[in-house]
């Protein structure tokens, strides 16, 4: 084992790390840099704890490294908030290139990268851990997202890594059932925080099951900032209150296949960014749902002024 542990490293904040999608222009040939400023100071002044950027909802796969590199300079230059920055890659080499640039372009804002399940040996992904962290030094955010990474990981293997991983501040829990995983995680007694994701859609279980709050993309981050607020202050009933406004729009912007592209049409038509474009694989939005996207956002209003 490596000797740097997760005791040795202090847990993510918990809250609300919002994760950054990245505009496009209209023709998705270049990374809109004005709409990324204004979709990350939004984002900072909607309260939230810190931001993830180059993640699965920031179409990082699709950019090249120079493009990695602008995204997270304009978010560096645009906000004050501590940035944990996604790790595409599986190979243990290609992780530690990816963290090393990252590392570079954020110098002291950088908090922790996340890195994804690579296999569903827990051996497996200690070994890749530790080399990782003895390459960098880096804090780790544990990502375990089989549909985004293709790796199923067990319960027990996932334990064992947590148990003897290095460098592991934070999990973020998002094989479903996640509320389950998040309350079998906490009992075990890990130092390392665990966040949901999954767009919010199990926020309230995932609290109720111990989680230190959401890191997650959602074209509302005030909404998740207040449920978790209320939650610490008020519990269940109070986080229960905050959540209502914002779960049809939830649910409607999860729907599989396409939320990528209902997230950015919602974030065009709050103004936060100037085109919904995306890039291959990602689905455009439908414009058969236009209506539908407008109704939750007359809703989502009206209940807030509630």
């Amino acid at each position: 084992m490596s000797a740097v542990t997760q005791e040795a490293r202090a847990a993510l904040e918990s809250g609300v790390w919002g994760v950054v999608a990245t505009p496009f222009t209209a023709d998705a040939s270049a990374v809109d840099e004005l709409s990324l400023a204004r979709l990350v100071q939004f984002s900072e002044s909607a309260g939230v704890r810190g931001l993830t950027v180059l993640g699965v909802f920031g179409e990082a796969a699709s950019l090249t490294e120079q493009e990695r590199e602008l995204a997270l300079r304009v978010v560096v230059d645009s906000t004050d908030v501590p940035i944990v920055t996604g790790i595409t890659a599986l190979d243990t080499d290609d992780v530690i290139r990816e963290i090393a640039s990252a590392a570079a372009v954020t110098g002291e804002r950088f908090r922790a990268a996340m890195v994804q399940v690579n296999s569903s040996h827990a051996d497996d992904v200690v070994r890749h851990l530790e080399a990782i962290v003895a390459a960098t030094g880096a804090s780790i955010v544990l990502q375990d997202y089989p549909r985004a990474s293709g790796v199923a990981i067990s319960a027990d293997a996932l334990q064992v890594v947590l148990d003897a991983g290095p460098g592991i501040v934070a999990v973020k829990a998002e094989a479903p059932p996640t509320s389950p995983a998040v309350a079998r995680i906490t009992a075990c007694g890990t130092t390392a925080s665990v966040f949901g994701g999954l767009g919010g859609q199990g926020l309230l279980d995932e609290l109720v099951s111990g989680a230190a709050g959401a890191m997650t993309g959602f074209s509302f981050p005030e909404g998740l900032v207040r449920t978790i607020d209320a939650w610490q202050e008020g519990g269940f009933s109070a986080a229960s209150r905050a959540l209502l406004p914002y779960l049809p729009l939830i649910n409607f912007e999860q729907q599989a296949g396409i939320a990528l592209g209902i997230r950015k049409e919602l974030m065009r038509r709050r103004g936060l960014i100037e085109n919904a474009t995306v890039r291959p694989p990602a689905t455009p939005f439908p414009a058969a749902l236009s209506a539908h996207a407008q109704r939750h956002l007359d809703l989502v209003a009206e209940l807030q002024e509630a």
